[in-house]
């Protein structure tokens, strides 16, 4: 698409959700009061250019509330008063949905759900792709007569696919030599005594417990029957050995939010950590060049929910599946591409992408000049190609997704009593 035909498409698009979005609006014009939508996440997604251009397109008053991802689980799963939407990740579903903290989506409100891929709805995004260890998402999805989540197609789903990504570590390439995607790079790094002193991990019970535990496999540790549900014994073996670690002083630190991956980077508190995307083009945006590895063991994979608090309704309600509606409209999905995050329908994001920036992110191809972040800084350099690969590619070597196991309230005390070790 010509950039001419692309601001017009943008122009067009712009004034045909604002004519909507006046038509639906009507009643809260009239009765002038606008709907305000609290919404709880993290800094992944919970950004002021999204929240600013969706308040304009949409003309509702959104309030977002970022924190750390064990935070805001914690609390929303205990005060659910206090949010309408919830964006954070699929590991969080067990625990919202058992709690009550949030109700079903009706998926006949959700305007481009037959667009989204097969990789949320089956569980693999090609046929030859490994699904991984744990939750992949698709077990979680439909809310089934009795109640409980499955993987059976019904009219009612516990969250709405959007954003989502597989992590691994970063590296400071200028400290530690580059390896090769799916050969060399290998989540044991992690715990290689060469790196002592300077490693973080994710502050984040569902989330560092497999990053530590696919190092402690790795480095030849231990081997788990299924890492996605580790035993108690298990558990028990693997804290012992990360304790032993961090009591020898492996460990630099373990973040709790984005920006804090990014400080410990860019501060050289650490040389090689627990990353996520956006952590990587922050840092690579102040300078470090920071690599995030493909390892050959497969990635930690997740997949972004939005999910609606069981004590939201009415108006807000209403306003709410706009909001979650306009996340699968082009716009967002263009935007999140830039800190490498994928969309669950990605062809209605495709036309608001430059071509080259497309290729790079999606198909893996060199990018063939410098591209921006989300935070308008230079993130990828004219020349490189993205670790990994291709959005196929990437999402066929999974390991384990972010999980929450049957033993979490076993494994909670075991992380906790690490952090306080």
């Amino acid at each position: 698409m010509k950039k001419s035909n692309r601001r017009e498409f943008i122009q067009d698009s712009v004034k045909v959700v604002g004519a909507t979005s006046l038509a639906i609006h009507a009643p809260y014009i009239i009765a002038k009061k606008t709907p305000t939508v609290r919404v709880l996440g993290t800094h992944v997604t919970l950004q002021e250019t999204l929240r600013q251009k969706a308040m304009k397109d949409l003309g509702i008053k959104l309030e977002f509330t970022p924190a750390g991802s064990a935070a805001v689980l914690q609390k929303a799963s205990a005060s659910p008063e206090s949010f309408d939407l919830y964006e954070q990740w699929s590991d969080s579903i067990n625990i919202l949905w058992s709690a009550g903290a949030i109700q079903s989506i009706e998926i006949d409100r959700l305007k481009y759900w037959k667009e989204i891929n097969p990789l949320t709805k089956t569980g693999k995004i090609a046929e030859s792709a490994r699904i991984g260890f744990g939750d992949a998402p698709y077990k979680l999805l439909y809310v089934q007569d009795d109640g409980e989540l499955g993987s059976k197609e019904t009219k009612h789903i516990s969250f709405m696919p959007y954003v989502h990504n597989v992590d691994s570590f970063g590296y400071n390439t200028n400290i530690i030599p580059k390896g090769t995607a799916y050969t060399e790079e290998s989540w044991g790094w992690l715990l290689d005594d060469k790196y002592k002193g300077k490693v973080g991990i994710v502050n984040a019970p569902t989330i560092g417990i497999f990053d530590l535990a696919l190092a402690a496999q790795a480095q030849g540790l231990i081997t788990f029957k299924d890492i996605g549900n580790m035993t108690t014994n298990e558990l028990d073996k693997l804290f012992e050995i990360i304790k032993a670690k961090k009591q020898n002083g492996h460990f630099a630190g373990f973040w709790s939010s984005v920006p804090q991956s990014i400080d410990f980077m860019v501060k050289k508190r650490v040389s090689i950590e627990s990353m996520f995307s956006p952590g990587v083009s922050g840092a690579r945006g102040q300078g470090i060049p920071v690599r995030y590895a493909a390892p050959k063991e497969g990635y930690r994979a997740w997949h972004g929910v939005m999910c609606l608090s069981s004590k939201t309704k009415g108006h807000v309600k209403d306003a709410a599946y706009e909001y979650m509606n306009w996340w699968l409209s082009g716009y967002p999905g263009a935007f999140i591409a830039k800190q490498g995050y994928y969309i669950s329908n990605s062809e209605r994001s495709r036309e608001l992408l430059p071509k080259n920036e497309w290729d790079y992110w999606y198909e893996g191809k060199v990018a063939n000049e410098d591209f921006k972040g989300t935070d308008g800084k230079i993130s990828v350099k004219a020349g490189e190609l993205r670790n990994g690969g291709s959005y196929i590619n990437r999402f066929s070597n999974i390991a384990v997704w972010n999980t929450v196991m049957d033993n979490y309230d076993y494994s909670l005390d075991k992380w906790y009593e690490l952090l306080n070790s």
